[in-house]
């Protein structure tokens, strides 16, 4: 049986960042895979190999702009102020489902 870590750092990656290049990993195996298929049911040698470069540049791009977008979140989230809590760890009074409001819910004469 394994210990479980302790700290945050030593814990699993972000899970968006986890998805992302679990994204990028089965787009590369897609890139070797769809090709030998290809040859396997008939396709010429040359549109497997046309075929395996536009995934292969599909897959660049789409990585490019994951990275983007996850440094733009993780700059987002450095940037986010953190509301401090209340002294007793409850939401503000604004934020109470039950808080009192300017209209009324009994009918009118």
């Amino acid at each position: 049986m394994s210990a479980r870590p302790s700290t945050p750092s030593a814990r699993a990656p972000h899970p968006s960042s986890e998805s992302a290049s679990d994204v990028v990993r089965w787009a590369a195996f897609s890139c070797f895979l769809v090709p030998v298929v290809l040859v396997v049911y008939g396709t010429s040698v040359g549109g497997a190999a046309a075929a395996a470069l536009g995934l292969a540049a599909v897959t660049a791009a789409c990585r490019i702009l994951l990275r983007h977008s996850e440094r733009n979140a993780a700059r987002a989230r450095a940037e986010s102020p953190v509301p401090a809590p209340s002294r007793r760890g409850r939401p503000t009074a604004g934020a109470h489902r039950g808080a009192r409001h300017s209209g009324g819910c009994a009918p009118e004469d």
